[in-house]
């Protein structure tokens, strides 16, 4: 079985920008939809992410195709709204295989 064939919820992921302005005709910055992929979420139990010194739950991880996706980005995945916590590049022995995205839900 192919890494493409396990690839079975679709997500969009979307960048914050500036690509309006106000009346005043400042930038506005917005989320806009970046890409459409496809990925396979799964929801691990007890992972955790530490930044500086705040420990933060993973509540999901979506495993994509080596796609342009950052940490300032934020993603959807079968309508459910995350935060991208980090970002992890998974190698072979040729090179990037995929990429491991650690999510936190965005409640709106």
């Amino acid at each position: 079985m192919t890494f493409e064939a396990l690839l079975i919820n679709s997500a969009i992921a979307e960048r914050y920008t500036s690509i309006t302005k106000d009346d005043y005709g400042n930038p506005v910055k917005v989320w806009v939809e970046h890409l459409d992929i496809m990925g396979r979420i799964s929801y691990p139990k007890g992972r955790q992410l530490q930044r500086e010194t705040e420990i933060i739950p993973v509540e999901a991880v979506l495993f994509i195709e080596n796609e342009e996706v950052t940490e300032y980005d934020r993603v959807t995945v079968d309508g459910t709204l995350y935060e991208i916590l980090f970002v992890a590049d998974s190698q072979d022995v040729i090179g990037n295989h995929h990429k491991e995205l650690s999510l936190k839900r965005i409640i709106p």
